[in-house]
């Protein structure tokens, strides 16, 4: 056997034997250059944060179990983190880019996301989580599809669409940053975008000309799953299509019990999967609309986000009045009446075979409870900040996860108090101790005059409960215990509170914030610490290889190499691809 016959079958066997160890584990792999580019969402030029160039970024596609390789290339001038909101991270809070658990990937410099989705399915959407870049961009889908052999509980629709909404300020993130610096507001935003583009032209006084705005193309008698993120900053949306219902399947990685809505209020932070059946005629195209809630209406008109639905068929532009949104403005009962309909599907199975309602969390004892309060804005040594029960968060210089790793002390406090302090609102780095495999009761009061949401990283928590006025021990009493809907992220309405229960199985450090972009960058935060005192891998995966370092453990860091550092794709698939070709060329020019 001649030489390059013997190499060519050599690098087969290689490929094949790459193709198996990657089998197991299916693998995707996404490079990410962030940088700035100058786009015109609403007609005025403007500094937005891009991905690869694009505004908003790609949509992750992965499936149950896959593991998830994101290479980030930092091209902004300031430090960067990319949060994959949702995403459990089981046994890895290292990679949920946060914080209180990661260093900041600095200018010109290159990190690596591994993670893996492990037993998720649904939608949600990643972020830049550092220095209000959120308001410039940075964000875009993140899609789990179930394993091939677990059912979904609906016919696999025709089309899979993400939208993203939210509202949207033509000036740049610094400059907003800047206001909240020096204690201002920020005021009322200029606009809502849908999928990075301002409103079509339905008005020709509240929409200027030549502005570019989405279409979502379909064909009549068709099935589409629209994945909704509202990835705004700071406004309640009211989501709804001309014409046509919306079939709610799924949230934040939960099946839902199926209730039509022909709109449905979807708060900052929040995930929404319809089915969308396009069985109008087709005598005009359809709007799409995105608009704020709670607010003066007849002042807000302009935050309307509108795109178009446009049937391949369609025999013209829409036109005439918006679809009306709920007429609610005196009854304040009915968002939240809205939100409680939305349960569980407790017979449809998730990601694994087993159905969702196999895990009957109404049946657990609660071992942690705390009530956690926030209020308007307070002045603290000077400053405007926000609080959680009279605690505003400071970051600390090195994240919490890190200290802990190498036993630092004085980083943060392990005080967080169950109820909400009594004495003057204080600034600190405090932490609520969670107990491993216990089971939490948390009550977040809202008693502020604006709609809060709250996100909890590494769970999915049950909504058992919402009301007006102060939760009392009494308010258990009306709880569902049942089919409440599991997800990372819930609404607290203006004077009133939202009770959810969390099985705190996954160890690591946990970050529960409000997603209100404002409140969050003024303190309205902490985390959740949990800990296996077993210290043992199989609840936590260990430091990974290419971790950064900042803060008091700066010195451990050592300069990046961009030239090598560039191309840290460790694609296996990739790899297995090359020395497939490199054989097929050997044996080709034998």
């Amino acid at each position: 056997m001649d030489l390059s016959k013997f190499l060519g079958l050599f690098l087969i066997h290689i490929a094949l034997f790459l193709s198996l160890c990657f089998a197991e584990d299916p693998s995707v792999f996404y490079n990410f250059e962030v940088s700035y580019i100058t786009a015109s969402p609403l007609g005025v030029p403007q500094q937005v944060i891009a991905i690869n160039n694009k505004f908003p970024g790609p949509t992750i596609n992965s499936t149950t179990n896959n593991n998830v390789v994101v290479n980030v290339r930092n091209k902004l001038d300031e430090s960067l983190l990319i949060h994959w909101s949702g995403i459990q991270q089981r046994r890895s809070s290292w990679q949920d880019g946060l914080p209180g658990t990661n260093c900041p990937i600095p200018p010109k410099w290159n990190w690596t996301y591994q993670f893996q989705v492990k037993d998720q399915i649904g939608s949600f959407f990643y972020f830049p989580s550092l220095h209000f870049q959120r308001a410039a961009g940075g964000f875009g889908g993140f899609i789990i599809n179930n394993r091939d052999i677990i059912p979904i509980p609906f016919d696999a629709p025709n089309g899979d669409i993400t939208i993203l909404i939210g509202d949207w300020y033509t000036r740049n993130h610094t400059a907003l940053r800047k206001a909240l610096d020096a204690g201002k507001d920020l005021g009322m935003p200029d606009g809502v975008l849908i999928n990075g583009k301002g409103p079509y032209r339905y008005n020709d006084t509240l929409v200027p000309d030549g502005i570019d705005y989405e279409t979502i193309n379909v064909h009549p008698g068709k099935t589409y799953r629209l994945r909704v993120h509202n990835v705004g900053i700071s406004t309640s949306l009211n989501f709804r299509i001309q014409s046509h219902n919306l079939l709610l399947a799924e949230t934040e990685g939960s099946y839902t019990v199926q209730q039509n809505y022909t709109s449905l209020d979807i708060h900052v932070g929040q995930s929404y999967s319809f089915l969308l059946t396009t069985d109008q005629n087709a005598s005009s195209d359809y709007y799409i609309v995105a608009s704020a809630r709670f607010v003066n209406e007849s002042q807000w008109k302009r935050v309307t986000g509108v795109a178009i639905l446009r049937y391949s068929n369609s025999k013209g532009k829409a036109a005439g009045p918006l679809p009306d949104p709920p007429q609610d403005e005196y009854d304040k009962t009915f968002s939240m009446n809205q939100a409680r309909s939305i349960r569980w599907n407790v017979s449809a199975s998730g990601a694994r075979p087993n159905p969702q309602g196999s895990f009957r969390y109404g049946s657990i004892n609660v071992t942690d409870i705390f009530v956690l309060r926030n209020k308007p804005p307070v002045t603290i040594d000077g400053k405007r900040r926000t609080t959680l029960s009279g605690v505003s968060f400071v970051n600390p210089a090195t994240p919490i996860r890190l200290a802990d790793q190498f036993k630092l002390k004085g980083v943060y406090k392990l005080d967080f108090p169950n109820r909400p302090l009594t004495g003057p609102p204080k600034m600190e780095t405090s932490v609520i101790n969670g107990t491993y495999r216990g089971f939490m009761e948390v009550i977040l009061q809202n008693n502020d005059t604006k709609v809060q949401t709250y996100h909890l990283s590494g769970y999915a928590f049950f909504v058992v409960g919402m009301d007006y006025g102060e939760w009392s021990e009494n308010s258990r009493g009306t709880y569902n215990k049942w089919d409440g809907i599991a997800r990372s992220t819930t609404q607290v309405y203006p004077g009133a509170w939202t009770a959810i229960l969390i099985s705190l199985d996954n160890v690591g450090v946990w970050n529960l914030r409000t997603e209100n972009l404002d409140s969050w960058y003024l303190g309205q935060e902490t985390y959740i610490r949990v800990v296996n005192p077993e210290k043992t891998n199989k609840t936590e995966f260990p430091m990974p290889d290419n971790v950064l370092y900042c803060g008091a453990l700066s010195k451990r860091q050592k300069p990046q190499d961009i030239s090598s550092a560039t191309s840290i794709t460790g694609s296996g698939s990739k790899l297995f691809v090359t020395v497939l070709m490199l054989a097929s060329l050997l044996l080709l020019f034998r």
